[in-house]
């Protein structure tokens, strides 16, 4: 059963805090907004499987805060988006930076763009495109994708948005050594850590991508 809106933002400040993200009840109180419109949305355009609010508190909100600490530079993309996570909540803890969302499915993005609108998040940019099909005027300080494919294919797509300096990260479950060693050429796996994502009970790991550096 879903807490009562207090223990709701409790839960966020408190697991924010323990994940390093600078997150106050008023924030938490706007994340909780993000959650009310997911649910409105979600009755007519099915944007995510997750229906249960305590469930998309942990699965969408904490997960998406427990990458805040490896993110460098101002200009970080999102690739994959969907619903917006882990774009939205990160955007909203980090309002010195500026957030490229991306994503291919139009209804998907239709809702980031008014999420963030309702959120007042001027530093959100929601694009539909495909990444491997960008051609930003410069590379991404940060690149972030969350369950969004073997790191392969993720490393491929995201090759356009990228310079020698970019820190891809790639949030997944536990990649198994075989996965690690499949890169394209010239990439390489800097870091994997586990992340702790309070209230989750499930296992998740970041992997810390390098470009090729020329």
């Amino acid at each position: 059963m879903a807490g009562t809106p207090a223990s709701d933002v409790r839960l966020l400040v408190e697991g924010a805090a323990r994940l390093g993200a600078p997150l106050d009840a008023g924030g938490a109180q706007s994340l909780l907004r993000l959650l009310d419109e997911l649910e409105r949305w979600n009755a007519a355009y099915n944007l995510t499987a997750i229906r249960d609010r305590r469930l998309m508190l942990t699965h969408h909100l904490l997960d998406s805060l427990s990458v805040h600490a490896a993110l460098r530079g101002t200009r970080v993309a999102d690739v994959g988006t969907g619903a917006g996570f882990p774009g939205l909540p990160l955007a909203l803890v980090n309002p010195q930076r500026q957030f490229t969302l991306l994503d291919s499915n139009g209804k998907k993005i239709r809702f980031v763009t008014h999420a963030a609108r309702v959120l007042g998040l001027r530093n959100v940019d929601a694009v539909h495109a495909r990444a491997e099909r960008s051609a930003p005027a410069q590379p991404f300080d940060t690149v972030v994708a969350r369950a969004f494919a073997a790191l392969e294919t993720l490393a491929e797509t995201v090759a356009p948005l990228c310079g020698p300096a970019t820190r891809v990260l790639a949030m997944k479950g536990r990649p198994d050594a075989a996965e690690l060693r499949a890169l394209p050429p010239g990439w390489s796996v800097e870091h994997v850590e586990p992340i702790d994502v309070p209230g989750l009970g499930e296992a998740r790991q970041l992997v810390l991508l390098r470009p090729p550096q020329g």
